[in-house]
């Protein structure tokens, strides 16, 4: 345990200045989207920019691309949270239909087992279809955060589980405890998003009887 302690406590100290910023840019954009504040997007977009240089001077090209993608859904999110504003005071916490569910994971699923089944015959990645799950739950998980959908943070506890036990087997427990706070502002942001759609829903429930 001690020594696990150290390689956390290393990992937090001895971490390049670029890579402590990615870190606090990180966990500042999930505290503000738990929060469901429009700065989310501002912080969240300067974080993967950030993250895309890590990546890509590390050669992790792939990883630094999909940062382009989270870019992107960024940049829609925040368009689409501030047109709404014109309407209503905030965009609303909504939930998919069951056969909304069904279609996102059917569609990270079939992602999944492609991107597994491409590197696996076509790179030396260890362990192929973890990666592709990580990566195809999160880019779901994404496009239902940005659509204000309170399913995205299951999808991201699922994502976050996988990545600590990923990461905790290979002995990094510096990026594997990483991952363990973003766990917990996963839950954080379930159940602060479940329980403002809830009260969402008690009021329009009022108006509608009124």
């Amino acid at each position: 345990m001690t020594t696990i302690l150290q390689n956390i406590w290393v990992g937090l100290t001895a971490a390049q200045p670029l890579d402590q910023i990615n870190l606090g840019l990180g966990v500042t954009g999930v505290v503000l989207m738990v929060r469901r504040s429009l700065w989310a997007f501002p912080v969240g977009l300067i974080a993967v920019t950030v993250q895309a240089k890590l990546f890509w001077e590390a050669s992790f090209y792939a990883d630094a691309k999909l940062q382009g993608f989270f870019f992107v859904s960024l940049a829609y999110g925040w368009w689409h949270w501030v047109r709404h504003k014109g309407a209503t005071l905030e965009l609303p916490v909504t939930k998919l239909s069951l056969t909304g569910r069904i279609a996102y994971f059917a569609a990270a699923t079939a992602l999944t087992l492609a991107w597994g089944a491409w590197q696996q015959a076509h790179t030396n990645a260890v362990m192929p279809y973890r990666d592709a799950f990580i990566a195809s739950f999160s880019m779901a998980a994404q496009i239902l955060q940005v659509r204000k959908n309170v399913e995205n943070w299951p999808v991201w506890v699922a994502v976050n589980v996988v990545a600590i036990v990923a990461y905790w087997s290979a002995d990094l427990a510096y990026t594997a405890f990483l991952y363990a706070l973003y766990l917990a502002l996963a839950f954080a942001g379930w159940r602060e998003w479940a329980r403002t759609l809830g009260r969402d829903s008690s009021e329009a429930a009022e108006v509608k009887n009124v």
